[in-house]
């Protein structure tokens, strides 16, 4: 494009977005109520949801306990939801569906505003009430709406979530044994299984146990050590009664040998 045809097209489109803007900028200072609520959804379905928002902020109060009011609180909600301010939608979503209980858009609103929590759930190393809320907000919609043709994608994010409690539960009890505070890493450890005994970190957290109990006998005063080890032994039997075959069997064998030393070797001590 040569520099004077290049200098055209940018002056057009400044000219027609300024003649844009004059002409929104009209709308919004004139009465025509109708005309605005109209251009309302225009620009919802160009996408340009502030104009949308700020056309419903101003028509809202006019058409109050009006047949209208429904739609302009959802698609009010539904313009927070497409520009990704989630907090938001979902506080509009939940005051439309216990207002509007009957409305045909409740059905899609109890969706978004499901799905609002959804997208808020953070890292597994960030706080989860989100994704509680998501779960539990998820299970509602797909109650209320059991043949809804949303259910496969509800279930798929359903297992999403479930993924993060399970990192979450996870990471947190594999920090403890990291920075080698072996005797809580073992509470949490089994707490993380007792809390979600089909987590997919089974395995690694069945594996930990031992090593942490080894470590933490390792490292006891002698009067703490046998049952420690005995401990540790209970943890590796029920690890190798679960994976029989783990890629950490041999390093754990090599742990088991050493605990049962250590007790043949002072049991014999205690009996002399």
């Amino acid at each position: 494009m040569t520099k004077p045809l290049l200098r055209i097209t940018v002056c057009t489109a400044a000219l027609l977005l300024a003649a844009g803007c004059s002409g929104y900028n009209k709308l919004l200072k004139s009465n025509d109520k109708e005309r605005m609520y109209q251009a309302a959804f225009e620009y919802f379905e160009a996408g340009k949801y502030d104009k949308t928002l700020q056309l419903f902020e101003e028509i809202a109060p006019y058409y109050q306990g009006t047949a209208r009011e429904d739609t302009i609180l959802f698609y009010t909600a539904d313009a927070h939801y497409r520009s990704r301010d989630y907090q938001l939608s979902s506080m509009e979503f939940d005051d439309f569906r216990n207002r509007f209980g009957r409305s045909p858009f409740v059905e899609e609103a109890e969706y978004k505003y499901a799905m609002g929590f959804y997208y808020l759930s953070p890292q597994p190393n960030r706080d989860q009430t989100s994704t509680y809320m998501a779960i539990t907000s998820i299970n509602e919609y797909l109650q209320r709406y059991p043949n809804s043709l949303k259910k496969q994608l509800c279930l798929l994010r359903l297992d999403e979530l479930q993924q993060t409690l399970y990192d979450k539960s996870f990471f947190n009890a594999r920090t403890y044994y990291k920075i080698g505070r072996h005797k809580s890493a073992v509470i949490a450890l089994r707490n993380a299984l007792r809390e979600y005994p089909e987590t997919p970190h089974r395995e690694e957290i069945l594996y930990l146990t031992v090593k942490s109990c080894y470590e933490l006998a390792t490292n006891s005063v002698e009067s703490m050590q046998r049952d420690r080890y005995l401990d540790m032994l209970d943890a590796y039997y029920t690890f190798v009664g679960d994976f029989p075959e783990s890629r950490y069997r041999r390093e754990l064998d090599r742990l088991q040998k050493a605990a049962r030393e250590y007790l043949g070797t002072h049991q014999t001590e205690a009996t002399e």
